[in-house]
C-alpha cells in the first residue's frame, strides 16, 4: 500500500484527493493536514511514503513546511499541489525538495498516475510548467532588494513612500524600478507587477 499524507487548507480540496485515493487498491490515506505546521507534525507522526503539499497555506507554507520535514527525512517523497504555474515558484519547491509539481486543475487527471511515478522514485511535472521554466532560464534574476521594492509597488507605493519605508533615497527607487522592468521585460510598473505576481516572484 502507498500511504499517502494530504496537506491543503481548503476542506474541499482534501475531500476530493480523498475521495480519489479511496478508491485505489493499493492507496491508504493515512492524515489529512490544513497547514504546514501540521503538516510537519503528521509527517512525523505517521511517516507517509508520499506527501502532498499546498505552497499557499497559512501558519506556515509549503515551501516552508518541505524544507522541515526534509530536514528531518531526507528521503521523504512531496508532490507540490498548486494553481501557480510560476517559474519562480516551481523552482522554489524544487530547492527545498519536491519531487512533482502537480496543478491543482489537473487532479482528477493526473494525480494517481503522479503519485504512482513519485512513489517509483521518478520526478513529474506538467509540461506547461516545464516550458515556463525553460522558458525563462536565462533570465537575470531580481536582487532581494528588487524584489522589496517590487513588492511595495504591488501594494500602491510611489517611489517617494518607498524610499522611506526602505531608509534609500527617491533616486536610488528609481534605478531599482529600471532594472525590474528590464528583467521582467515589463512595460511599466503594474506590468512589472503582473508579471511578478504571474511568476511568482512576489504573493500579494
Amino acid at each position: 500500500m502507498i500511504r499517502v499524507l494530504s496537506v491543503d487548507d481548503h476542506a474541499v480540496l482534501r475531500e476530493g484527493i480523498a475521495a480519489l485515493i479511496a478508491i485505489q487498491p493499493d492507496m491508504e490515506l493515512v492524515a489529512e493536514a490544513c497547514d504546514g505546521r501540521e503538516a510537519v507534525e503528521l509527517f512525523r507522526k505517521h511517516r507517509p511514503d508520499v506527501t502532498l503539499m499546498d505552497l499557499q497555506m497559512p501558519e506556515m507554507g509549503g515551501v516552508d513546511a518541505m524544507s522541515a520535514i526534509r530536514g528531518e527525512f531526507p528521503e521523504a517523497r512531496i508532490i507540490v499541489l498548486t494553481t501557480y504555474t510560476g517559474d519562480i515558484q516551481v523552482m522554489r519547491a524544487m530547492k527545498a525538495g519536491a519531487r512533482g509539481y502537480l496543478l491543482k486543475g489537473l487532479l482528477r487527471k493526473e494525480l494517481i498516475e503522479t503519485v504512482h511515478a513519485v512513489h517509483a522514485g521518478q520526478r513529474r511535472m506538467a509540461p506547461e510548467i516545464a516550458a515556463q521554466i525553460a522558458e525563462h532560464a536565462t533570465d537575470d534574476a531580481l536582487t532581494a532588494r528588487e524584489i522589496d521594492v517590487l513588492r511595495l509597488i504591488a501594494g500602491g507605493n510611489a517611489n517617494k513612500q518607498i524610499a522611506a519605508l526602505l531608509s534609500i533615497t527617491e533616486e536610488t527607487v528609481k534605478g531599482y524600478v529600471k532594472n525590474i522592468l528590464a528583467k521582467l521585460g515589463a512595460k511599466d510598473r503594474t506590468h512589472a507587477v503582473t508579471i511578478g505576481l504571474k511568476r511568482g516572484v512576489i504573493n500579494l
